[in-house]
This record gives C-alpha cells, structure tokens and sequence, in this order.
C-alpha cells in the first residue's frame, strides 16, 4: 500500500510504514511540506495514495471520496510516543484499508 504523511507528522512514520512492507513519502521527501492543504490532496489522489494526517481540513478535501484519509486524531507526541500509540491501533486500520475503507478517524 502507498502512502502519503503529512508535514504535521514525523518523517520517521514513513521508516514505520516501510518497515511494514508499505510504500511512504512524507511531504518534506517530496518537496510539499510548505503546499497548501488543496495541493497536498490533490497529489494524493494523483498518486492514489492513502493520505495520513492529523489536519482535520482533509476531512472535507477528500470528498467526494477522492482518496483514502487516515486521520490521527492524538495529541503532540514524541515520535517513540506516537509510533506507540498506532502501533496498538495498525492492525485495525490495516484491516479496514485492505476491505477498501476510504476514511479512517484512528482515536
């Protein structure tokens, strides 16, 4: 599966996903990490790429079903905390990605 982090987001999440055996670019690899939110989406869908985030403003750019959102919804972390923290959650969200769930709010 590919994925795209945004710039809120540690770098060190793609190394996390590639670790799994996934496909992941973080906005600063691509020369994005200052692009607009509309910029950002659009090159998701481009990519086909599944979107992780904690910008709520993609709640509503991905619609209509534009590409697929993971949206973390913790707090500031450290990166050790916040691998942690979606460690204990992946499994689910792996779930729902692989039976094509487009939207994924992770609390």
């Amino acid at each position: 599966m590919k994925f795209l982090v945004d710039a809120q987001l540690p770098p060190a999440l793609c190394g996390w996903l590639r670790e799994r055996g996934h496909e992941a670019e973080h906005v600063f690899e691509i020369g994005m990490v200052a692009a607009s939110d509309a910029d950002i989406a659009a090159r998701a869908e481009a990519d086909g790429a599944v979107l992780v985030s904690k910008d709520e403003d993609f709640v509503t750019l991905r619609l209509p079903d534009r590409f697929a959102f993971v949206w973390l919804r913790c707090g500031n972390a450290t990166n050790r905390a916040l691998l942690a923290w979606l460690e204990a959650r992946w499994d689910q969200v792996q779930r729902l990605l692989a039976a094509s769930e487009r939207y994924i709010e992770v609390i």
